[in-house]
């Protein structure tokens, strides 16, 4: 039996489920309402309440990403140096939110965050001020690192305990403290790792929608809180569409970065 016709199945599901919806992405967001070409539902990007929209998402998708690299770098030289491995427990415990509903996680930071929510209960009983962060920024940007914070993890880890431990002992023989084996070797060689995290996170936290509709009150609007609504509510999927392209081209951009950053693909995730 001929080995290529074994792919034969996931080429077609590819192109049933992902060639073909990105291939009408473009005919909606390339043609108007009489299927006529324009680049008009593009350029709506310009427009202000747009840009804000824009702006917002990439302001928090940024932060977002910031927090997550910051958090996830300790803890993934922390999983390197136990010993940790694909079985674990430990690199279990960053996996396992992974597999809950992603909606049901975010909904879980609803109970714990709203006004009557849990936090404020116990803050309530010992006697300390409430909390008012439901249906601001910082609930969203919460809501997108407790999410995305595993896919920081995992690619940073991944190359983090590929680095030979004969190179750092190598450089501490030859008279370099901890600090500079750190900037000098493990830094440098972990470089891979931090760009592919930055782009998994980056990415769907600039495209979300859910987290800023349920921990925003969607009175914080993101760019993908308006490409949603023009495909649900106001049924534009000309405008949706043109406005997803743009997206795209943040989402191209970063696949770019991350190919050339890691040309071997070792900063996969587990």
């Amino acid at each position: 039996m001929n080995k290529k016709l074994l792919s034969a199945p996931f080429l077609f599901w590819s192109g049933l489920f992902i060639i073909v919806p990105l291939l009408m992405v473009f005919y909606y967001g390339l043609t108007d309402k009489t299927g006529a070409f324009t680049f008009e539902n593009i350029a709506a990007i310009s427009s202000p309440e747009h840009l804000k929209a824009l702006w917002e998402a990439v302001k928090l998708s940024v932060l977002s990403t910031i927090i997550c690299l910051i958090l996830a770098y300790p803890l993934a030289m922390i999983l390197c140096k136990s010993g940790s491995n694909k079985t674990s427990f430990m690199v279990l415990i960053f996996i396992l939110p992974m597999w809950m509903n992603f909606l049901l996680r975010t909904f879980a930071w609803l109970t714990l965050l709203e006004k009557t929510g849990v936090i404020n209960t116990l803050l309530k009983l010992v006697g300390l001020p409430t909390l008012n962060i439901i249906n601001t920024p910082g609930a969203i940007v919460l809501g997108m690192v407790y999410n995305f914070l595993p896919f920081m993890v995992l690619p940073i880890y991944n190359v983090l305990i590929k680095i030979d431990k004969n190179v750092i002992n190598a450089a501490r023989d030859l008279g370099a403290n901890p600090f500079q084996t750190f900037m000098k070797i493990t830094l440098p060689l972990s470089v891979p790792g931090i760009i592919s995290g930055i782009t998994m996170v980056f990415v769907p936290a600039l495209t979300t929608f859910i987290i800023s509709t349920i921990l925003g009150g969607s009175k914080i609007l993101l760019i993908g809180n308006v490409i949603e609504q023009e495909f649900t509510q106001t049924g534009n999927w000309h405008l949706g569409s043109g406005l997803s392209i743009v997206l795209m081209m943040f989402i191209i951009f970063n696949m770019v970065i991350s190919a050339v950053t890691d040309k071997d693909g070792e900063a996969q995730a587990l």
